[in-house]
């Protein structure tokens, strides 16, 4: 039978095919990373919430200070809501450090603090769906449930050749099911992270996969048929709205203005520097600081800025205006920060991130 005929097989015996190889490459090849360690549930969990849409690399310090800060599940739940924030910070999606809280105190309430070990259980915590409670499952209790990222979508796409819209639950579900029945005994947690570590080395969602290294490149019908480009397909999102925004950072020597953001919505419960809809002269943001009962010493402008959420996009424009006094004669309703509260204590959102360098000025 030759190679072409042979990937002709139905999916689920390539899928059974691919286990082996997969293994054994995985255990050559897996990266050293810090939540790979041990298979506590927690931490597990606090780094499978992080890794979502954040790279490897700038996840491992949040991990590290996140642990330190609250070692166990009895800490999470406990923490005050700004600590929490502020150890976020940068991270972005700061409801899911919101839900994490919430599922922790469901773990403190209904399992005395000790982390659920069936996957319906996981499964029913605040924020965790069926990928994060695959792997917390399949890593830390061995439990033979899969863990679909974009990372196993992409590989799996390409394997099979499959050309149905990654974006749609339908083609995740099936997916899930055929992954399921080929997961190992005792080598659950193993075959997730392989698959998606696959995906995140050699399989790779931008530019040319790396072929040559992957260990199932022989019954891979992209790579046969040349389509890995082509894969998988995803369709694309509706065009976000752009916002216009003016970011102020009001000084005096002392003291740096922040508000807190209303308690739903965009950035819920985070602090902010002041700004306003529109993209304002300089004479207009010397007028609007009088509004507020500022006199303005010295208006600079900064840098303009863009930051991208799921359905918006601020385009920033920043100004310094250096106040007298600024916490005796504003009559906004603000938060007046020294420079080091800023560091220590008040989460901003990364929105923010091109102008918090000002702060340290």
């Amino acid at each position: 039978m030759n190679k072409i005929n042979e990937l002709e097989r139905p999916d689920q015996i390539l899928l059974e095919e691919m286990v082996r190889p997969l293994l054994i490459w995985y255990q050559k090849n897996k990266r050293d990373l810090p939540w790979r360690r041990d298979k506590d549930p927690y931490h597990i969990w606090v780094s499978e919430i992080m890794l979502q849409q954040t790279r490897v690399e700038a996840v491992k310090p949040y991990y590290a200070r996140f642990l330190k800060t609250l070692p166990t599940i009895c800490d999470l739940a406990d923490a005050p809501e700004d600590m929490l924030l502020k150890l976020w910070e940068g991270l972005g999606y700061y409801n899911r450090i919101r839900n994490m809280q919430k599922a922790a105190q469901q773990v403190m309430a209904d399992y005395d603090g000790a982390f659920p070990e069936t996957f319906e259980e996981v499964l029913s915590l605040t924020g965790i769906g069926n990928y994060t409670a695959g792997a917390i499952c399949s890593i830390s209790f061995e439990i033979r449930k899969p863990a679909v990222d974009g990372n196993v979508l992409r590989v799996i796409s390409r394997l099979l050749e499959q050309d149905e819209d990654i974006m749609k639950q339908s083609v995740r579900k099936k997916m899930e099911e055929a992954l399921e029945k080929v997961i190992p005994q005792g080598e659950a947690g193993d075959f997730n992270q392989a698959l998606i570590e696959l995906g995140a080395i050699v399989c790779v969602p931008n530019g040319l996969p790396l072929c040559d290294a992957c260990p199932v490149c022989q019954i891979c019908r992209a790579r046969a048929h040349g389509t890995q480009m082509q894969l998988p397909v995803k369709k694309k999102a509706k065009a976000r709205k752009i916002e216009e925004r003016t970011v102020l950072i009001f000084k005096d020597g002392e003291t740096i203005a922040i508000k807190k953001r209303p308690a739903k919505g965009l950035l819920a419960g985070l602090y902010e520097y002041p700004n306003v809809e529109g993209h304002l002269l300089e004479k207009e943001v010397v007028e609007y600081s009088k509004t507020l009962g500022l006199s303005s010493l010295r208006v600079r402008k900064l840098e303009s800025a863009k930051h991208i959420f799921s359905h918006i996009e601020w385009h920033m424009i920043g100004y310094e205006i250096r106040v007298d006094e600024l916490e005796k004669n504003c009559s906004e309703k603000m938060i007046f920060a020294k420079k080091q509260e800023l560091e220590d204590i008040y989460p901003l959102p990364s929105a923010f991130e091109a102008y918090k360098k000002y702060r340290l000025e």
